[in-house]
């Protein structure tokens, strides 16, 4: 295990685990939280052996509540002379990755700490989580987190939770598709292993690089992801892995995955 000041890393077999250690301050982000989870994803990724991501908080209480209010207006921001922000940087730096990004929300999961929960891949919520982007409460607006999250639900859902402020439970956030599995808070770490097991007998180099097409294709039209995705095919069929997979498949075994 390392860590910084505020933020853990520790890998669990396969998995790089990335817990912000804030539970008296809710796991709200400051610096250095921005700061811990970047490394943290750079750290996984650059570990062979790594073939996912669980980001959570610690405690039971809060996944994350969102940016430190306690330093005032300064949360949303510091030298406006630089043309990108901390949080921002976070955000790129996990739509850059190619590994698989769970977040255990074992708690409330508000304002920037909705940000987190919409750069992850998917998400496994205890069933006493809130979700909200209480923003507009405070006199501001979710605006980063609105690039992650304006692709992963529907928009009057987005409407009314960006609008109206006011939170929702965790099985309407299951029903918004905010999350993917919702289960009782002692279920936590069970669900969470369960879905990280479905990844690790998978081929990682098939997963990095359909990772990599789906970012890319994202604001494509049609024709342009289908001429783009048509060459990505034969490209991915040249990988020791897909080399291994169909033999596996033809010899009726369990394909041995090098990531290659």
């Amino acid at each position: 295990m390392t860590e910084s000041r505020e933020v853990l890393y520790e890998k669990r077999g396969r998995a790089g685990w990335i817990t912000i250690d804030r539970a008296a301050k809710r796991n709200s982000i400051n610096a250095a939280v921005m700061s811990g989870i970047t490394s943290g994803i750079e750290q996984s990724s650059a570990d062979p052996d790594v073939r996912a991501i669980v980001l959570t908080g610690a405690g039971d209480k809060a996944f994350c509540a969102g940016a430190d209010l306690s330093g005032g207006a300064e949360a949303f921001g510091r030298s406006f002379a630089e043309p990108s922000q901390p949080f921002a940087n976070l955000l790129r730096a996990a739509h850059a990755c190619r590994l698989p990004i769970i977040a255990r929300v074992n708690g409330a999961c508000m304002a920037g700490g909705m940000g987190l929960l919409a750069m992850c891949d998917m998400a496994v919520a205890a069933d006493h989580a809130i979700f909200g982007l209480p923003e507009v409460k405070i006199g501001v607006f979710p605006m980063q987190v609105l690039s992650v999250l304006q692709q992963l639900i529907a928009r009057r859902d987005l409407m009314e939770l960006c609008i109206t402020g006011e939170p929702v439970d965790a099985a309407t956030a299951l029903a918004m598709r905010l999350v993917n599995h919702v289960v009782p808070a002692q279920e936590l770490d069970a669900k969470t292993d369960w879905l990280l097991a479905r990844i690790f007998d998978k081929s990682p180099t098939a997963i990095r690089r359909g990772k990599y097409a789906m970012a890319a294709i994202a604001d494509m039209s049609f024709e342009q992801a289908l001429s783009f995705t048509e060459t990505q095919i034969g490209v991915t069929a040249l990988t020791e892995d897909a080399a291994e997979g169909v033999a596996a498949f033809t010899e009726k075994r369990s394909p041995v995955w090098t990531g290659r």
